[in-house]
């Protein structure tokens, strides 16, 4: 470790982990997007809030940019680090601090996993509600930096709703303790909430306390198979007039196509152009007749083609996989990715809009759809045919997404429903935030980070 800058790092911090072998900087230096070319100075990995601090300062002293990084599953280059900067990892800071049974609270570092907290919450005979695919990889710093949704936003809301309070060292090395776990604070802004969705670009969220719920009422898992995109929220709202919906997610026969490919089992002899699959609580006969209600219901209106409820866990779990296995089935054709979001009454209309711009726009390209159609998201994948260079490619996407970001803007939608954004959305941020809003935003940032050090790029461009 020739650099002297990092030399002097080492020597601030003694006990520090930090590498600058080519593999680590490789693994450590980008995400899920894989479209720039990972090139960071160096790979520290902190065991506790005072080695995060003293990584602040030193990167302030020497002028150096620093990416703060969590499970590295993001989809919008929010944790790249491709010019020179110093990656951050906050994965050995992976620890349960403290439970609280009266407040049921659980407060953890932030490189613990989304699937490790919902297994401690699970310990102690309650539930951390938030949950997407990812859950295994991802980590609980990276979903408060990101909003962090998934497929059971419908019933529980974004991240956001189950931050009780957090601890976050800001760009000088500052440490702030927002919220402190009340569930009542009108004692001015509430700062904890601005830090979350922002990216790492305030500051690196080095504690949070979560809150936790009752686990929820015994559920059943539908597959419904759809003749047509149009009827779509039409099933979507004769469910949700019916049954206590915890997730509602579609996707299309293109889509399953792939996760079969990948190695699940095809849910019905016949193939269809669009399907659901939907999680309602039963737990009594009146609800499981309601469910049963719901789907004829749709059934005589020509709305569903076929279906299927699952008899055991087992079933319920083959049928989540074909929603929970796209992305991954997806992964090897390095799809160029817009995650939208739209409100729900708002949803028949972009639709059927964004539906004929993609169709157009893309006659040569496959173009997979699947979304949380429950709260306004969705999610659109354009795969890359082979032979075609990479940057001809985005290329022709990103004249695409100029096109969805001005549909987006008529109907009052966002050009990031849950993935943050980074680099990737950057150039579109102006079609969810105005002008005045982002100057305030930038504002805020050099309160917080003065010498524009934290996470430098992602967003907006440095003043």
């Amino acid at each position: 470790m020739t650099d002297p800058r990092l030399q002097a790092l080492q020597q601030a911090v003694p006990e520090l982990r930090l590498t600058t072998e080519a593999a680590e900087l490789e693994h450590y230096g980008r995400d899920w997007t894989r479209r720039w070319t990972p090139a960071p100075l160096a790979i520290a990995l902190p065991a506790t809030v005072e080695e995060v601090q003293a990584i602040v300062r030193w990167a302030n002293e020497n002028g150096v940019a620093v990416v703060p990084s969590g499970g590295r599953t993001g989809l919008s280059g929010g944790a790249v680090a491709a010019n020179g900067e110093l990656v951050l990892s906050l994965e050995r800071m992976n620890k349960v601090l403290a439970f609280d049974a009266v407040d049921r609270t659980l407060t953890v570092q932030p490189g613990m996993a989304l699937e490790a907290v919902h297994n401690v919450a699970r310990e102690h005979g309650l539930v951390y509600p938030v949950d997407f695919a990812a859950r295994g990889s991802c980590s609980i710093g990276g979903n408060i930096a990101t909003n962090a949704g998934g497929i059971r936003v419908i019933r529980y809301g974004n991240t956001r709703e189950w931050i009780a309070g957090l601890k976050l060292v800001t760009g000088t090395g500052e440490l702030l303790d927002l919220n402190r776990g009340l569930i009542k604070n009108s004692s001015g802004y509430d700062l904890r909430q601005l830090v979350i969705g922002s990216e790492g670009t305030l500051g690196v969220v080095v504690e949070a306390t979560l809150r936790l719920t009752d686990p929820p009422p015994p559920t059943n898992v539908m597959l419904l198979a759809l003749p047509s995109f149009e009827v779509l929220m039409r099933v979507f709202a004769e469910f949700r007039a019916r049954l206590q919906l915890e997730a509602f997610e579609f996707f299309t026969e293109r889509a399953l196509e792939h996760v079969l490919a990948h190695g699940a089992q095809p849910p019905f002899a016949e193939v269809h152009p669009y399907y659901v699959v939907t999680e309602f609580a039963i737990g009594d006969e009146a609800k499981e007749t309601a469910a049963m209600a719901a789907f004829e219901a749709c059934l005589e209106q020509g709305w569903v083609s076929d279906g299927v409820i699952s008899q055991s866990d087992a079933q319920a779990a083959q049928l989540w996989r074909l929603r929970e296995g796209i992305t991954e089935a997806l992964a090897r054709y390095k799809p160029y990715k817009n995650d939208v979001s739209v409100r729900i009454s708002a949803m028949p209309a972009f639709l059927a809009e964004t539906q004929a711009l993609l169709g157009d726009a893309y006659p040569d390209f496959e173009v997979v759809w699947f979304g949380h159609i429950g709260d306004g998201n969705l999610h659109i994948n354009v795969l890359k045919p082979d032979g075609l260079d990479d940057a001809e490619f985005v290329r022709q996407c990103e004249h695409v997404t100029k096109l969805l970001a001005a549909s987006l803007r008529r109907h009052g939608g966002s050009i990031s429903a849950e993935h943050g954004i980074g680099l990737v959305k950057k150039p579109y941020l102006d079609s969810t935030r105005g002008a005045a809003e982002i100057v305030v935003m930038r504002g805020i940032k050099r309160v917080l980070d003065p010498n524009g050090l934290m996470n430098p790029g992602k967003l907006f461009d440095p003043d």
